[in-house]
C-alpha cells in the first residue's frame, strides 16, 4: 500500500515518462477530475480519463511537469508544478489537489 504522497509521485513520474499504463494505475476506476473552485467536471471515469491523457501525451511528446512544492495532509495531496515542453510552447503553473480513497486517487481538482 502506497502512502498518498507516493501515489502522487508515482503518477507524476509516469506523466513525465508519458507511460499511460503506469500513470492510470494509481487512479480509481471512477476517477473524477474537476476545476477548482467552480467544481465543474472536466473528466469522469477511467475510460475518459485514459483517453484524454493518452491524447495529451501524443500531442505533447516533450511535456514535463517539475514539482515546485507538495503539501500532504492525511489523504489529501496538493502539488504545485511548473509545466514545460508543450507543443504550443507555453509554459504553465499548475496546482493539483488529489484525494486518495481506498489506496487510489479518486478525486482531482485543478486550481484555475
Amino acid at each position: 500500500m502506497l502512502k498518498p504522497e507516493e501515489l502522487a509521485q508515482k503518477q507524476l513520474d509516469a506523466y513525465n515518462k508519458q507511460d499511460i499504463e503506469a500513470f492510470i494505475s494509481v487512479y480509481s476506476e471512477d476517477v473524477l477530475v474537476r476545476e477548482f473552485p467552480s467544481n465543474k467536471v472536466m473528466l469522469s471515469g477511467m475510460e475518459e480519463f485514459k483517453n484524454r491523457y493518452a491524447q495529451l501525451f501524443i500531442n505533447n511528446p516533450n511535456q514535463h511537469a517539475a514539482l515546485n512544492s507538495r503539501i500532504v495532509k492525511d489523504h489529501i495531496v496538493i502539488d504545485h508544478e511548473h509545466v514545460t515542453g508543450r507543443a504550443n510552447g507555453i509554459e504553465a503553473e499548475a496546482v493539483a489537489i488529489y484525494e486518495i480513497v481506498n489506496d487510489k486517487i479518486k478525486h482531482v481538482w485543478f486550481v484555475n
